[in-house]
């Protein structure tokens, strides 16, 4: 895979947590699945609609995958797509930025210009 950032939504409060703890474990349904899941630019805006429909008060993650290290891989998942699921938790020095996520009057996510 081309090395390019690679980008995760979770809850505000969840993302709070892992600033205080220094790591982050993932959301319950990560954790249940056993893994942390990203996607690609090109993919996030679809599998947030999908996963995060309705949910205010988000972040936006976006992280460096060179940092990961093994613990990476690129699985198939949805439509056949190759998608970046990290097993184990992330590490904060592979945070590249943040942006939080919210909801317009039609509640779709209102993605930052350029992430």
């Amino acid at each position: 895979m081309v090395n390019k950032r690679i980008y995760h939504i979770c809850r505000i409060d969840e993302w709070a947590a892992a600033e205080a703890e220094g790591r982050y474990l993932g959301s319950s349904q990560d954790r249940a699945d056993g893994f942390i899941h990203f996607s690609r630019a090109e993919q996030v805006e679809a599998s947030a609609a999908k996963h995060r429909a309705g949910q205010d008060n988000l972040v936006l993650i976006a992280v460096d995958p060179a940092r990961l290290g093994d613990a990476l891989k690129w699985e198939p998942s949805r439509g056949g797509h190759l998608f970046p699921h990290l097993y184990g938790p992330l590490p904060l020095t592979a945070v590249i930025r943040t942006w939080p996520l919210h909801l317009d009057a039609e509640e779709r996510h209102l993605f930052p210009e350029a992430y």
